[in-house]
Parts: C-alpha cells; sequence; structure tokens
C-alpha cells in the first residue's frame, strides 16, 4: 500500500485542494483508496470522502492516544491500494511547543512519506533555503517531494524548479498555477460536500485542473487491472436497536468511526432528512450531528410537521444526542443575518450567529450532574463556531457549568 502525507509549510497553501485532487485522481484509476484528515475537521473531511468513494477518518492527537492513532490508520488502511493523509497548517505547526502534535509527528507514527505543497507567490530562488530548512529540522522525516502552487507564470516555474535542481535533492512533481476558488467558502471554511448539488462536477474540474498540472502517475500507484472493492463495516450482531442518524444539507458533520461503533454494536442506521421527511420514523434513538443549519433556515422552519414530530418525540423520552448545529435545531429559533427562524422549540433557548467565532480551539469538558455518571471524567474535545446562546439561566443552569 502506497501513502502520501500532503502538508506544506503554513496554511492555506494548497493542501486541501491537491488531497482531494490525489484522490478523485486515484480513484478515477480504479483504486481503492483510503483518506485522512489530522486533527478536528469535518469540511475536508466530506470533500476527501465524496472524492475517494470512501469515509475519511480523523487522526487528531487531541482525542486520541499514539497507539490509537496508529491502530485506527493501519486498520482503515490495510485493504486500500493508496493511502492520503492531509495535514493541517504547516508541517511542524502544533499547539505543542515540542512538536509532539504537529503533522511531521503523525506522519513519524504511521510511517509515511511526506510531499510538501509549497505557496509560491512571491517566491523565486529562495525555495531552496526553505526545503532544506525542512530538510534538515528533522531529518527522520521521509522527505524528498514537492509540489508549487500559485505559479504565476512560465518564467516563474522555471526559475523555482531551476532552483530546486541546483540547491536542493528534492524532486519537483508539477507546478499548480492559481486556481480560482473551485469549491466555494464560507464563514467555517469550505462549503462541505454535503451541501453541493455539483460536487461531482467540481471534482471533475478539480481532476482536470491538477491533471495538467503535476505529474500524479508518479504520485499514486500504477492502475489495477480488475475493479477495486470498496471498504464496507461489516457487524457479526443481530440487530438491537435502531438509530436515526441526521443527515441532509443541515446536518453532516460525524466521525465515520462513531456511526460504525453502532454498527459494529449491532445498531441499524437509519437516515433522516430533516428538510424532506415529514415525520419522524419508527426509532430507539437519534442522532443530530453539526452542519450549517442556519443556510438552510427556512427550508428547516418550513417543514412543521418534522419540527412537530421531534418535539413531541423528545417529550415522550426518546433518547437524543445533538451536537452543534442539532442542538441549534432543538432551539426556539435561529436568527442569521438579522433575520430569525423558528425551529423545534424543545429548548427555550435563542441561537444569534455572530460575523466572529465566538468559540475556537481545543478545550476539555467535565461532566456535571451527567445522567451516565461520569463523575470527573476529563473529556477532550474542540470547538469552532459562530453561534451565542441566549436562554434561562434557571431552566438551564447546568449549561453554564460545563
Amino acid at each position: 500500500m502506497q501513502s502520501l502525507f500532503i502538508s506544506s509549510s503554513k496554511k492555506s497553501s494548497g493542501k486541501t485542494i491537491l488531497s482531494i485532487g490525489l484522490a478523485a485522481l486515484a480513484h478515477q484509476e480504479k483504486l481503492n483508496t483510503q483518506t485522512f484528515k489530522k486533527g478536528p475537521d469535518f469540511i475536508d473531511p466530506s470533500w476527501l470522502n465524496a472524492a475517494s468513494n470512501n469515509p475519511c477518518y480523523n487522526l487528531d492527537f487531541n482525542t486520541m492516544s499514539r497507539d490509537e492513532i496508529k491502530d485506527l490508520y493501519n486498520s482503515k488502511s490495510k485493504n486500500s491500494d493508496f493511502t492520503v493523509i492531509e495535514g493541517t497548517k504547516g508541517l511542524f505547526d502544533g499547539v505543542a511547543i515540542d512538536g509532539s502534535d504537529s503533522n511531521a509527528a503523525l506522519a513519524k507514527i504511521i510511517k509515511t512519506e511526506v510531499v510538501l505543497i509549497i505557496d509560491c507567490q512571491g517566491i523565486t530562488r529562495g525555495i531552496a533555503p526553505l526545503l532544506n530548512g525542512y530538510r534538515s529540522f528533522d531529518k527522520q522525516l521521509n522527505l524528498t517531494k514537492v509540489i508549487l502552487n500559485n505559479v504565476s507564470n512560465t518564467r516563474h516555474e522555471d526559475k523555482l524548479i531551476c532552483s530546486i535542481k541546483e540547491y536542493t535533492d528534492f524532486k519537483c512533481y508539477g507546478a499548480i498555477p492559481k486556481i480560482n476558488d473551485i469549491i466555494d467558502e464560507r464563514h467555517l471554511g469550505l462549503v462541505p460536500a454535503f451541501q453541493h448539488d455539483n460536487r461531482k462536477k467540481i471534482l471533475a474540474t478539480l481532476r482536470n485542473n491538477l491533471k495538467s498540472c503535476i505529474e500524479y502517475k508518479k504520485l499514486i500507484p500504477a492502475p489495477k487491472k480488475n475493479k477495486f472493492l470498496i471498504n464496507k463495516v461489516r457487524s457479526n450482531n443481530k440487530t438491537r436497536f435502531t438509530i436515526g442518524v441526521a443527515s441532509d444539507q443541515a446536518f453532516g458533520f460525524y466521525y465515520p468511526d462513531d456511526i460504525e461503533k453502532f454498527k459494529d454494536l449491532g445498531c441499524k442506521i437509519k437516515k433522516i432528512n430533516f428538510i424532506k421527511d415529514k415525520y419522524l420514523p419508527n426509532i430507539d434513538g437519534l442522532i443530530i450531528g453539526g452542519g450549517f443549519p442556519e443556510t438552510v433556515a427556512e427550508k428547516l422552519e418550513s417543514n412543521q410537521s418534522m419540527k412537530s414530530s421531534l418535539k413531541k418525540a423528545i417529550e415522550s423520552n426518546l433518547p437524543v444526542y445533538a451536537e452543534c448545529g442539532g442542538l441549534m435545531y432543538l432551539c426556539k429559533y435561529i436568527e442569521f443575518h438579522g433575520r430569525k427562524r423558528k425551529m423545534c422549540n424543545v429548548l427555550d433557548i435563542n441561537v444569534k450567529m455572530n460575523a466572529e467565532p465566538i468559540g475556537r480551539g481545543l478545550t476539555v469538558l467535565v461532566p456535571i450532574n451527567h445522567p451516565w455518571k461520569l463523575g470527573s471524567v476529563k473529556i477532550p474535545a474542540h470547538e469552532f463556531h459562530y453561534s451565542s446562546l441566549e436562554f434561562n439561566k434557571k431552566k438551564y443552569n447546568f449549561a453554564y457549568k460545563l
């Protein structure tokens, strides 16, 4: 199995475009392609999932031990032909000053080769000391490949490649010109794949763009003659419960290994569309994950029968796990761009979307008065949201303690 870790010298250098594009090209070549994303993220994995037609898994130092990272990577990639891991920020960046949670640290744990994609805007001969510096900073890394991004023209490209050949032993596998935004962006980053009706066209455009400017056939394995098999999770247990999972344009942020764990425990997963479905199906529990309910709030508001059905089910003690956007849906209303849209009114809480992030970064939760009696167990988590809540302190004082 061949694997590539896509990293760079800094954020916004083209890692996502290259990772998605390579996964899409490999899939087109009939390779069973497995993708991973370093750290907490749902949006980029949604595109990596769409590109490879396999679930994308997160490798996160904050919520996983090194053994858990290694085990997940090995178990999910063992049957693949090609593995792509998308890093975050720069190769040596991280929260820890010693680099123990950096992209470089992850690449060494899973023993994979690193490809640097460098934003070359304003750089010519300076590419050489940059690459040599990254090489010498950690000589344990398998680091010999580079792809140039934001290359202005052929003259710019020639200067960069000549400098790399003259002063380094890196091999350049292509030069990507400045590409206009293929995937739309908004307040939390790229628009996720589950909200794009034309995602197939977007992936085709990205494939064609990269085909013309990188030596992708030297980066991915040779195509297989037989059609590849898609990785599937199988359970030997009989179905015990049916768990509903919100899956539509509003909600789609889930870690696939979480859903797979429910299946492994014998649960049947029932996808529910809170925009189009009129009523809740017969389920034993419900998960409403994160997403962007504010962007489709009008559609959610207009589906009155679903809102009533959900409210009635919750008041009849249906177990529900609602996270991020899912929690917003259970509130009284969502205010976005000055417009208020009525939601389920299960919780007497109002949600306001702000212009700037309210919560951003790693966090640790300590449950108080939790029904599972977790006591002082600390739960590592992360947050990145623009929403703030307005609610009755007496009724929901537990939220202030968390």
